[in-house]
């Protein structure tokens, strides 16, 4: 194999393994992550693993999207419909075994409502516009549905089911919004203040439905609430570097699984 073939195959690989969201990790642990700590089980291991999977298994899809839509095929494109199927494989056999093992068939309503969310991401992203704010948050939403899914593969109750749901997507929401904001004013790009406290509201009033009308903790929605402040007054002020940004709502997180997951 030649030194240009070897590095060819290097950018393969890196293009269809490596998804290139890196806000995407987070948002994909965190609810797969509090999952496992409100509903311990095999089930909802596997469906955890499967929606980590799946999050990277759509950067390959979105390639072979993207170059069917362009009608080209590339060596790109069979590498990444290579890896796609290998990743696709493994998602089926985690989901069968999780799907069998559970004595439940309320895991198929978070799964019915997710899935439309789910398309709506890839079909912006067989177009190249998957950074726009609509397949963004369907998108994440939509894969925040596994923490439902993993609560109720674990034989707990619909209302955990839908509060930890509830946290989870309130706390994306508010991030992403807030994110955007602050990544259009570092590149000096058109961007409204509003939009992010928006997304600070939106998340409030979802957490705050979520202790009235499911399980969420005082403790959830007080945090909650704390980092809506927080973003609140941080979007106002000058933005700091899209590193720092990234820690900070990693942090968040971080935080928001571990109080939420411990005081449910």
């Amino acid at each position: 194999m030649t030194a240009q073939t070897q590095v060819q195959v290097r950018s393969h690989w890196k293009a269809c393994l490596i998804p290139s969201e890196h806000g995407g990790w987070s948002l994909t642990l965190e609810p797969a992550a509090l999952g496992l700590i409100v509903a311990w089980s095999w089930q909802s291991i596997a469906f955890g693993v499967a929606a980590l999977v799946a999050f990277m298994a759509r950067t390959p899809l979105k390639l072979v999207l993207v170059d069917i839509r362009r009608k080209r095929w590339l060596d790109r494109t069979s590498f990444a419909l290579k890896i796609m199927l290998g990743e696709i494989l493994i998602i089926t056999g985690l989901a069968y075994f999780a799907f069998r093992t559970t004595d439940t068939h309320l895991i198929w309503i978070p799964f019915i409502i997710a899935t439309p969310l789910i398309l709506t991401e890839l079909y912006f992203s067989m177009r190249s516009k998957s950074r726009r704010l609509l397949p963004e948050l369907a998108g994440t939403i939509g894969i925040s549905s596994v923490v439902a899914i993993q609560v109720l593969s674990a034989g707990q109750s619909m209302a955990l089911a839908i509060g930890m749901w509830a946290v989870i997507s309130g706390r994306a929401i508010a991030a992403v919004l807030y994110v955007r904001t602050q990544i259009l004013k570092i590149h000096n790009r058109n961007f409204k203040v509003k939009h992010s406290d928006i997304g600070q509201i939106t998340a409030l009033v979802i957490v705050a439905m979520g202790y009235y009308f499911a399980q969420v903790s005082f403790a959830s929605l007080l945090l909650i609430a704390g980092i809506a402040v927080f973003n609140f007054l941080a979007v106002r002020k000058p933005a700091n570097k899209a590193k720092i940004i990234g820690i900070q709502q990693m942090i968040f997180g971080i935080s928001v699984v571990l109080v939420t997951g411990l005081t449910v």
